[in-house]
This record gives structure tokens, sequence and C-alpha cells, in this order.
């Protein structure tokens, strides 16, 4: 879809990378892609599928998300003319939703775990931060991705110890 004037751009990845146009939302475009990812698995959990594939739903549509959304993000970090812009959010969306597998879904369990995410997704501890060094959309997704299965992790430790109210 051209912009006018601009360079021409390819809709599809468009669509997919940021989102559906959340990417373009201010301030803070990953964080509003963790939000809105939370969200949209939130209401397809509760209203599409049972609680006993919770888990299944959320792993499929993380993996498809991935696979996707990496040459999605190749494509329009090159059209972006930049090293991964703001305004790709896939990555988030899938990483938030890898936090999620298998997390009850009980606000204080969805809190906490994009709180986690966020905070594994800025601080980008290591290997995570190594993943940022690949080329094109895999550097974009992946590292969220990874940023995705610490918190998975550690929700999985909470609910199995049960702290989390």
């Amino acid at each position: 879809m051209p912009e006018a004037g601009g360079p021409p751009r390819t809709t599809w990845a468009w669509l997919v990378a940021t989102f559906f146009g959340v990417g373009f939302l201010r301030p803070a475009p990953g964080t509003w892609g963790s939000a809105v990812g939370l969200l949209v698995w939130w209401l397809a959990a509760r209203y599409l599928t049972g609680a006993e594939w919770h888990w299944l739903a959320a792993s499929v549509a993380a993996a498809l998300l991935v696979v996707v959304g990496i040459p999605a993000a190749t494509i329009v970090e090159r059209e972006s003319g930049g090293t991964d812009p703001s305004h790709i959010v896939i990555d988030e969306v899938a990483g938030q939703l890898i936090a999620l597998v298998a997390v009850p879904l009980r606000w204080q369990y969805l809190i906490l775990s994009f709180i986690l995410f966020r905070s594994f997704d800025t601080l980008k501890p290591s290997p995570c931060r190594r993943l940022q060094n690949l080329h094109g959309g895999a550097g974009v997704v992946l590292d969220d991705v990874g940023a995705g299965l610490y918190t998975l992790v550690i929700m999985q430790v909470l609910v199995h110890l049960q702290l989390v109210g």
C-alpha cells in the first residue's frame, strides 16, 4: 500500500508487523503491542476455547505469529530503512503470548505475566540480547521469543507453587 509520495509498502507485511496498526500507537508502541496481545488472548481464551485447550491454543497461536512475523518484520524493516523500528510490534505480541502459555486466565496472573514480559523485553538478559544480532526479522522477533520463554518459566513456577492470588 503506497503512501502518498512515499515508497511502496508490502501491505500484508505492514499489517502483520504492526499488528494491524497497533505499532503506530504512542508512547511506547512495544508496550501497546504486549497489552493488545494480552487483551486479544484473554478474549480468545475466554470466549473461543475451553480451559483445557488454552495451553495448546496459545502455543499454536504464538508459533504462527513467529512464523509469519519473521518474514513480515524482515520486509517492514527493509521498507522502513532502519534496524528494528519501533512500529514493528508483532514480536511483542508473540512474546507476550508465549509468556501466557498454560497460565490461568485470572487477572493476577495476566498482569504479572505482562509486567515480567515487558521487564525481560526491556532488559534483554543474556542470551536474548545476542538474538537481536540475527539478521532481519529473525533478530527483531527472536529476542522477544526469548523474553517470553523467560517469563513462561517464571510464571509456571509461580503457578505450580500457587504463589499468586
